[in-house]
């Protein structure tokens, strides 16, 4: 006995896509900026014009912060209200040779608006950034140790509990003077 096989149709994820990316209140120029993928290709997925490759299908994922199946999937979901990030879900860049690690805590949909990270220095390391775009404005709270933060020509130690406010279109340092290690909440917010 022979067995038919059905050729399976790839998933269309366009409206599943449209319906997240609307329910997020996010527009196509704004996803296209959070997920790296040109709006040309995102309005084709929308239309069923194209298919994302597995590349793309992860970034959108992550842009929209759900998991890959959701997105392939038509099934329609109900959003949570309350969505937990599991330590291992939260993105950490590594700035090892400077003594520095950042943690960011704040969702893809506000990045390049609203950011913010956990900074963790280790005794001597440092973060050094060049001027950010103009208007943007940094808040630095120190959760334990004593931080030394330069901007620009001017230097201040910002002691635990104590919160420094400064323009960061100037080129700024954030280092650890101490000899334990140092933590803080760091929260940019651009124009």
């Amino acid at each position: 006995m022979t067995k038919t096989l059905t050729k399976n149709a790839p998933p269309e994820v366009g409206a599943t896509l449209q319906r997240l990316r609307l329910a997020r209140g996010l527009t196509l120029e704004d996803l296209s900026r959070i997920a790296g993928v040109s709006k040309s290709m995102l309005s084709q997925i929308e239309r069923e014009k194209a298919n994302p490759t597995i590349a793309i299908t992860w970034r959108l994922a992550n842009a929209l912060g759900v998991e890959i199946g959701e997105l392939l999937s038509s099934e329609v979901r109900t959003v949570d209200l309350i969505r937990v990030v599991d330590p291992h879900e939260t993105p950490t860049l590594p700035g090892a040779h400077a003594g520095y690690s950042l943690r960011i805590l704040g969702p893809m949909d506000l990045a390049g608006k609203y950011e913010w990270y956990e900074l963790t220095l280790a005794p001597g390391g440092e973060m050094a950034s060049q001027a950010h775009d103009p208007g943007t404005k940094e808040h630095l709270t120190v959760i334990t140790g004593t931080i030394e933060l330069e901007v620009g020509v001017e230097k201040k130690k910002i002691k635990h509990g104590g919160t420094a406010r400064y323009p960061a279109d100037h080129d700024h340092v954030i280092r650890n003077a101490g000899k334990t290690e140092a933590k803080a909440l760091l929260v940019v917010v651009q124009r």
